[in-house]
């Protein structure tokens, strides 16, 4: 056989398996089998049947660009190709091309007109069209009644409002965004933004945020019209409201501009979108601009490093491309080491916020973490320790403390470059000099690097055994409160070294509770500025660490409260600290339990070996909690989420989610959380998190999910929500509890709707399903088939038990034999609803195994009601299904089974006794037994 026989046979091949496999439901099994064959194939008309296939794939995929491409290209090859032109037709309609599809489906109903689905199509688009139009026409007519009323200088202000405010609402609707769009309206927006009314330029603003969502070319027009300049401008102004809204409007554009290609924004558009690639540096290059500028409000300074952090570093490090990343450090790395180096209370920088310092160690970190090699990192470090050194090398003061401070911010970001700069000659001499400063600024500024620095393992030694002594000092003796708190904070630090390790403590027995206690004093007095109240909560940040002062926290009801306080500020840089503290005081940190040999060969070796604190046993742990609860825990943990700062960093929010899930542990404490808004909180940190905390965060989901009413924990289309996390629970990287109480939600959920059952299979649950169905670990193999039980109500995942190729149906028999009682019910379960929805399988159930009747006569007589109903349906439907199964059935010792159960043993028959006479009366209805014969008696057909 030549190669090109031998490639057409094989294309042949994988086209049969496709067409088996869409037969039975496996859509990707089937749309890998078409490609293959495509790869293969070198015939065309055989090519274009394949394109036609695989449209149809891609159509139940809800993929429909690709689905289009391949109609489109099966009917280059076959124009008359009318299967081919109907999949087509159904593409452009759910990708909004209404017209393109109106004429495909014209073209179908010619050439078949009694085809009924094509006349149903014909139907609909042109009523689709017709509705579109005219909603076009109604939506233009109000479009242009509000710009009229804008523009009209005599129109009453409020009335002016009430026209911007409708604009607003126009925008969010595809045909009011482009009816706007071309009627002009940018110039229209741009004359608002430069209103002297907050409410015009707020509506403005949201008016062009409706415009821009989800499609780039009308985003490159306004980028390009409006210009970067005037949008930065506004978003650098001093009124708060407008600056989050002009960030936000930003946020949508630099989406809009990274995200333009993908299907459903090709879909709209629907044209080959141009390079974006010019816009979006143009909006780089102006955010830039922003850090360093003085004319620039400290909040709106804030906003621009919020927006670099959240577009600049590749969303996913799998992603090969940070040429973004690389362009912001060789354009504006020295300008945000110019906000890193201001030190306000000078007044000779930026205008800057409490959050901005900790912003900038986000972004300078985020940054670093998206280098890809050596040398890129090394470029990082260069133009770091040139700006510490330009500025630290000059004979004034003022340059050096700000060469100091941009050291402490970088210690608080990409700490191996803030570790090789405060190596730099001289640096940590300073340091420790300027502590002892008679001016506070220095002093401050001082302190603060030296506390940061304490943390780096290479420091920390040397600063354990030179600074000690003299934050002590400056604890005992310094009268300004500024001052004497943040040496607490560094005492705290270099205090708490040994962790969680209760036989590594730095200080004599009793001194962290010392310190702790007046941390709490500091943390509870209001008479303080926020900015040395929050300071008090770094302290016990580190502290937490040490049981006792754990307990002392949680008994203290006022610090608790002044703690939650604070979580709800404006103050974003003690998001971290309250994080920490909460799971130190959870223990909701990771811990390996040691191996008791190793233990045991430490000892010998005379090795240290880690004791745990006696009040870091769970008795503790749970009392503690409940503690927190009360003082409103769950309030402050949902206030932190949501907020808009880069200080809410993944770690941070991993921090929050392992709270979380300590919270609900216990069942009875799961309302509360639920009721307090919890559930809610949890959506967001199970996809913006580190990868611990996302798992954390979905398996706190699972917890709520399996005993709260998900409809009421996740109400309205939230519910949806919370399937990918469970989903993603489903991994061999997860723990057997994770999976177990992932199946047990998964279970609750397809229990619920339909709809809920079609986002699950859509999100590829069924086949992790079936594969936990034979894990070995009894609980996780019932849950599995629990809920496959419930996913069976839909129609794809019965046609999978169809496939004659598998052992689904054998599995769903033999377990329900099993031992396993929980295991039993959900199997016999599957079965029952599996045979009344597909009568095929029935006929089938006597080939999985030998032991199928001794199987059904075990459900008859168990001692379980479940089971004893479950078996007499199973029996029921067999029966329906064919006579010859029934007769199998009458001829064995189950007739005598039904005959017992029909009787029942109570004057009102349960549920199994009238399914069994259910079975009686069809086997008198095909003559296999006479009317009132005895058990075991059935009537002779001769």
């Amino acid at each position: 056989m030549s190669v090109n026989e031998k490639m057409t046979q094989d294309a042949t091949a994988f086209k049969e398996e496709g067409n088996n496999f869409f037969k039975t439901g496996d859509i990707q099994g089937a749309l890998c089998s078409y490609t293959k064959a495509l790869k293969l194939s070198e015939n065309k008309s055989d090519n274009a049947i394949l394109y036609r296939n695989r449209s149809a794939c891609y159509l139940k995929l809800e993929d429909y660009s690709k689905a289009e491409t391949d109609a489109s290209k099966a009917l280059d090859t076959d124009p008359g190709d009318i299967k081919a032109r109907y999949r087509r037709a159904q593409a452009l309609q759910s990708l909004g091309r209404l017209d393109q599809a109106f004429l495909d489906a014209q073209k179908c109903a010619q050439l078949e007109p009694k085809n009924k689905a094509f006349q149903d199509l014909l139907r609909q688009l042109g009523s689709q069209i017709q509705q579109k139009t005219s909603q076009l026409s109604s939506t233009d007519a109000r479009v242009q009644q509000m710009f009229k009323l804008l523009i009209d200088s005599s129109t009453p202000q409020s009335d002016r409002q009430k026209a911007a405010q409708n604009l607003v609402v126009l925008s969010r609707e595809d045909a009011g965004a482009e009816q706007i769009f071309r009627n002009d309206g940018v110039k229209l927006l741009q004359r608002l933004l430069e209103s002297k009314y907050e409410d015009i330029v707020l509506s403005a603003l949201r008016t062009l945020v409706g415009l821009c969502t989800g499609h780039q070319s009308r985003t490159m027009a306004i980028v390009n019209e409006l210009g970067m300049e005037k949008l930065c401008a506004v978003m650098g102004s001093g009124e708060e409201a407008v600056s989050l809204a002009a960030c936000h409007l930003l946020q949508v554009m630099f989406e809009a501009l990274t995200e333009g290609m993908n299907k459903a924004i090709r879909g709209q558009d629907e044209a080959i979108l141009p390079d974006p690639s010019r816009e979006l540096h143009s909006m780089l290059r102006h955010l830039l601009d922003m850090l360093p500028s003085a004319s620039v409000s400290g909040p709106g300074r804030d906003s621009a490093i919020n927006l670099l952090v959240k577009q600049v570093p590749r969303k996913s490090q799998k992603s090969p491309n940070n040429s973004l990343t690389l362009w912001v450090i060789d354009k504006g790395l020295k300008n945000i080491l110019e906000v890193a180096g201001t030190v306000p209370e000078m007044g000779n920088g930026p205008p800057l916020t409490d959050n901005s310092h900790m912003s900038s160690s986000v972004l300078l970190n985020k940054l670093y973490d998206d280098l890809i090699s050596d040398a890129e990192r090394e470029n990082f470090n260069r133009i770091c320790e040139e700006y510490v050194k330009h500025n630290f090398e000059r004979t004034s003061l003022e340059s050096k403390l700000r060469a100091i401070q941009a050291v402490s911010v970088l210690l608080q970001g990409p700490s191996d470059v803030g570790n090789l700069t405060l190596e730099l000659a001289g640096i940590i001499e300073t340091v420790i000099s300027l502590c002892a400063s008679k001016d506070l600024i220095h002093q401050q500024v001082a302190v603060e690097t030296l506390i940061h620095a304490a943390g780096k393992a290479k420091r920390a030694t040397f600063i354990t055994a030179n600074g000690v002594t003299l934050l002590k000092d400056l604890y005992k003796n310094s009268e300004n409160d500024r001052i004497r708190v943040r040496a607490l904070v560094g005492l705290c630090k270099l205090g708490s070294a040994g962790g969680t390790d209760f036989s590594m403590k730095q200080f004599a027995e009793g001194s962290t509770l010392k310190l702790a206690k007046q941390c709490r004093k500091w943390l509870c007095n209001e008479s303080l500025p926020v900015t040395s109240r929050r300071w008090a909560i770094e302290g016990l940040a580190y502290l937490t660490f040490d049981a006792d002062v754990k307990e002392d926290l949680v008994q203290d009801k006022n610090a608790l409260q002044a703690m939650f306080q604070l979580a709800k500020s404006e103050d974003k840089t003690v998001l971290f600290a309250i994080g920490s503290t909460l799971v130190n005081c959870t223990n909701s940190y990771d811990v390996e339990k040691p191996d008791p040999q190793m233990v045991e060969l430490a000892k010998y070796a005379k090795q240290h070996v880690p004791k745990e604190h006696p009040k870091d046993a769970p008795s503790y742990v749970e009392k503690r909690l409940v503690k927190l609860l009360e003082a409103g825990v769950v309030s402050a943990l949902v206030c932190m989420v949501k907020q808009e700062s880069p200080a809410l960093t993944e770690s941070c929010r991993e921090c929050i989610a392992r709270v979380f899930l300590a919270l609900v542990e216990r069942q009875e404490d799961r309302g509360t959380v639920v009721a307090q808004g919890g559930g809610k909180a949890l959506l967001p940190l199970v996809t913006e998190s580190t990868d611990k905390g996302k798992i954390k965060a979905a398996q706190a989901l699972a917890k709520i999910t399996i005993t709260h009413n998900p409809q009421i924990a996740f109400p309205g289309e939230r519910i949806y929500e919370v399937v990918r996390p469970l989903i993603s629970l489903l991994h061999l990287e997860c723990t057997m509890l994770q999976n177990f109480e992932a199946l047990m939600a998964l279970t609750n959920l397809a229990g619920i709707s339909e709809k809920l059952r079609q986002k699950i299979i859509k999100e590829k649950a069924v086949a992790k399903v079936e594969g936990y169905m034979y894990e070995e670990h009894d609980m996780v193999r019932a849950a599995a088939t629990e809920c496959m039980c419930n996913l069976v109500l839909s129609t794809e995942v019965q046609t999978l038990f169809l496939d004659t190729g598998s052992d689904r149906l054998k599995l769903l028999v033999l377990y329900s034999g099993e031992d396993d009682e929980r295991l039993r019910r959900a199997a016999a379960g599957t079965l029952a609803m599996l045979t009344v929805e597909q009568p095929d399988l029935c006929a089938r159930i006597p080939e999985t195994t030998s032991h199928w009747l001794e199987i059904l006569q075990a459900l008859l007589l168990s001692d379980n009601q479940d089971l004893r109903h479950r078996g007499a349906v199973i029996t029921m439907n067999l029966m329906q299904a064919q006579r010859n199964l029934a007769e199998k059935l009458m001829e064995s010792e189950t007739l005598e089974i039904l005959s017992v159960m029909a009787k029942g043993g109570s004057p009102a028959p349960g549920p199994e006794a009238r399914a069994a006479q259910q079975c009686l009366d069809l086997a008198m209805g095909y003559g296999l037994i006479q009317a009132g014969a005895l058990a075991g008696e059935p009537r002779s057909e001769a």
